[in-house]
């Protein structure tokens, strides 16, 4: 690993990267706070509406010369940032843990999907792009995949590196400019790993422009009419208010939001495995995570054994400082979020579910929580929880089960386990999410895979894999005549 620091020296504090540089954010500045110590990791530009307009136009002038790249070229942008974001591993994932809350094995996974995901989409270029279409005699048709032009990027805050490169890297293979709004409290994570990747592997400037930035800036990016796509991920309002906006202005958009995923546990499943499965689908990353295990739909006669187990990790699953490598769980990422999924708690506790663990919280930290008795109608049930929390869900039918877990407006992922494959993979195809996993839980992503579900899931479209071409190009008619023909005009 290269020992050489790869953020001491880059001047992003107070700062947004346009053009290829660093320059003072018009919006002013907003400090960065580290969750699990209340630290100050530095200060955040803060994009206004002109700072924003600003970096769309350069980077519509940048993107018609980029379009125009050899592919072998835009590829070999691409390896070369893989290969920076490669050598500084251990420093970006330490720094990734510590601005979003995560154990240092959570931003390693960041890093490392994040090298992959830029690897994939340095094999973009090089791939066929379009079709020879049937014709008249004399004339060639063509239907080729053409880039967009200026893409937006608005990403989040719990996985903030892999949730914006991910459109970044295949968006920039695929010819096209990126214009990025990562979320503010995130920055690092979210934007300068990239600005800065990207910057030393030669990407020419003005393609990538990194703008952190409130709904002010958010509404200017998708709003104007010389960004043509919109990817953006996080919650099912912002999401509904973005496609709104974006529909109005006759925009594609990507959206990858949250909605309810469900795992459901068969009689006939080995309850020590399943535990462990639920407990990580459900708290990992204190459940901040778009495919976290929300409900776990568990067979009547195994409820109860089930519960203790999970309970009893609940109990012994220490809460804490992340970066010390010494906890299972770090903090929420604020104050705000925290307050809303402990109010989101007490309230299905309220309208009748059973407390079994966790419930509490010191700082930031909350412990991980365990409700029984939980049914549709409680908060916690209808509502994507995003915090550490099993909502336990029992029922007595395989056909109950895909009731209860289609009683949703849709979901990115679900999961069923159970020793017998063939009623577990006939459940899974009746629940309607964008992926399903079979004898395991819910946080998946291979980067090869398209990724996305229906409704609140997102908008039924998908990023990755196989989607990234349809997504990050548009398709354009092309034919050739040797000869100009006749006309009877």
């Amino acid at each position: 690993m290269n020992t050489a620091s790869f953020l001491t020296d880059v001047p992003w504090h107070g700062s947004l990267f346009c053009n290829g540089r660093w320059q003072s954010a018009q919006g002013g500045n907003r400090d960065v706070i580290e969750p699990a110590t209340g630290n100050k990791l530095g200060q955040c530009g803060i994009a206004s509406a002109d700072d924003m307009r600003t970096a769309i136009g350069a980077a519509q002038v940048a993107q018609r010369a980029w379009a125009a790249t050899p592919p072998r070229e835009r590829a070999a942008v691409l390896l070369r940032a893989a290969e920076q974001l490669q050598q500084h591993f251990d420093e970006l994932a330490l720094a990734i843990a510590r601005e979003t809350g995560g154990i240092v094995p959570k931003g390693q996974h960041e890093v490392k999907e994040a090298v992959l995901l830029c690897q994939i989409a340095a094999g973009l270029p090089l791939r066929a792009q379009g079709e020879v279409l049937p014709s008249t005699a004399g004339r060639l048709s063509l239907a080729k995949r053409v880039p967009h032009g200026v893409v937006g990027v608005i990403s989040p805050f719990n996985f903030p590196l892999i949730l914006g490169i991910r459109s970044v890297a295949p968006a920039l293979a695929l010819g096209n400019a990126v214009v990025l709004k990562p979320d503010p409290r995130t920055p690092v994570s979210g934007g300068v790993i990239m600005a800065e990747a990207f910057r030393r592997a030669g990407l020419p400037d003005g393609l990538l422009q990194v703008l952190p930035g409130d709904a002010e800036a958010g509404e200017v990016l998708v709003s104007d009419a010389r960004v043509p796509m919109i990817a953006f991920t996080g919650s099912p309002t912002v999401g509904r208010r973005i496609g709104e906006l974006a529909g109005r202005h006759l925009k594609k958009v990507s959206l990858e939001l949250g909605g309810a995923n469900n795992l459901v546990v068969l009689d006939d499943a080995d309850l020590d495995t399943a535990a462990s499965a639920v407990a990580f689908g459900a708290w990992f990353h204190q459940g901040q995570i778009c495919m976290a295990s929300n409900r776990v739909l568990v067979h009547e006669s195994v409820a109860e054994g089930l519960k203790q187990r999970l309970v009893l990790k609940a109990q012994h699953l220490p809460v804490g400082d992340g970066a010390s490598g010494q906890v299972a769980l770090g903090p929420m990422i604020d104050a705000r979020q925290l307050g809303r999924f402990d109010a989101m708690v007490q309230e299905s506790i309220q309208a009748g579910a059973k407390l079994e663990a966790g419930g509490s919280h010191e700082g930031l930290c909350y412990q991980p929580t365990v409700l029984s008795g939980v049914k549709p109608g409680m908060r916690t049930f209808d509502d994507e929880p995003f915090g550490p929390l099993v909502n336990l869900v029992t029922f007595s039918s395989d056909e109950e089960a895909v009731a209860l877990a289609n009683h949703s407006q849709g979901g990115l992922a679900a999961a069923v386990i159970g020793r017998d494959v063939a009623r577990a993979l006939a459940i899974g195809e009746q629940l309607n999410a964008g992926m399903v996993h079979i004898n395991d839980q819910t946080v998946n992503d291979e980067c090869t895979n398209p990724f996305g579900g229906p409704g609140l899931g997102g908008n039924g479209s998908a990023v990755g894999g196989p989607a990234d071409i349809d997504e990050y190009t548009r398709w354009q008619w092309v034919t050739v005549r040797s000869v100009l023909p006749a006309f009877p005009f």
